[in-house]
């Protein structure tokens, strides 16, 4: 047994450390230990998202940190833009996902309660897209429904459009004009705010109408990045889109140039295990590295 004894000079000195954390943070003019400081505020937009991450960490998501040769759907999307077709990797890569999510529609189902899962036809996509609000660029969650339904370049056309959506402060997700109860949400001290997370995990069908049955983050618009980040989420399964990369592959005997890109999924091993993991992910890997679904 571990035993913590707490002198009264030990005490002391904790009550001083604490009396001016709260100082320094709450009154901006209280000078520190150094004046190279300054405040900035957190735009209201962030909130949602230490909310989503403090619920993600009570999912039991498994963590696949995969390589992909795009080096051949590259090509057939400069292809198509030569043609003056408007398409993106972006949605290239919803696409590809979305279509392996109807294929295999286990992955992206809902635990509801302790024996059903709540699986969907319809793949319902979050995908972050950043915006500027009030002089600041935050991501905001856009849905991108049917995703399975739609062709390339309708995904294109909409993410295009939603980058050029005006939002305000009040807005939550792009294209969805928030209810009383959502603007009330910013409001809400944080262990409440915290609750209304949880209530979705436990509502399914609330959370796929909300925030649909899979999410994609892709960082690798915002430039290269030489590695894999994982994303954290309430969904069932998660996509982390990096960079693509140069970097030589083995093809039969030969070493040749290739495309790669970087790329995390995040499985729930409540709602589908290994084998099925496997599956799901080998036609991930047809659709993309055979350029399907273009």
């Amino acid at each position: 047994m571990v035993q913590h004894v707490f002198s009264p000079e030990s005490s002391g000195s904790l009550l001083i450390c604490s009396n001016l954390l709260k100082q320094s943070c709450i009154n901006p003019k209280f000078k520190a230990v150094t004046k190279n400081h300054r405040y900035l505020e957190i735009p209201r937009s962030r909130i949602p998202t230490f909310d989503v991450y403090a619920a993600g960490l009570k999912r039991h998501h498994v963590s696949a940190m995969l390589e992909f040769d795009v080096t051949s759907g590259r090509k057939r999307l400069r292809e198509l833009k030569r043609k003056g077709q408007q398409v993106s990797f972006t949605a290239w890569m919803i696409k590809a996902i979305a279509k392996t999510l109807e294929l295999h529609p286990e992955a992206a189902a809902y635990r509801c309660g302790k024996k059903r899962l709540m699986v969907f036809d319809q793949i319902r996509i979050s995908l972050m897209v950043e915006k500027t609000i009030s002089g600041k660029r935050v991501p905001i969650p856009m849905i991108i429904d049917k995703a399975n339904e739609k062709t390339l370049t309708e995904i294109t056309r909409e993410i295009e459009n939603a980058k050029t959506l005006k939002l305000s402060e009040k807005g939550v997700v792009l294209d969805q004009k928030p209810s009383f109860y959502e603007r009330m949400y910013f409001h809400l001290p944080g262990f409440l705010r915290r609750s209304v997370w949880q209530f979705f995990r436990r509502n399914p069908a609330m959370a796929y109408r909300k925030a649909g049955n899979a999410v994609i983050t892709s960082l690798g618009m915002m430039g290269r990045i030489n590695g894999w980040f994982i994303p954290r989420t309430i969904h069932p399964i998660a996509f982390g889109i990096g960079s693509v990369i140069p970097k030589p592959v083995v093809a039969g005997k030969e070493t040749k140039p290739a495309e790669v890109l970087n790329m995390t999924i995040l499985f729930d091993h409540d709602v589908i295990d290994g084998a099925p993991m496997v599956r799901f992910l080998k036609t991930l890997n047809g659709f993309i590295e055979n350029a399907g679904e273009m």
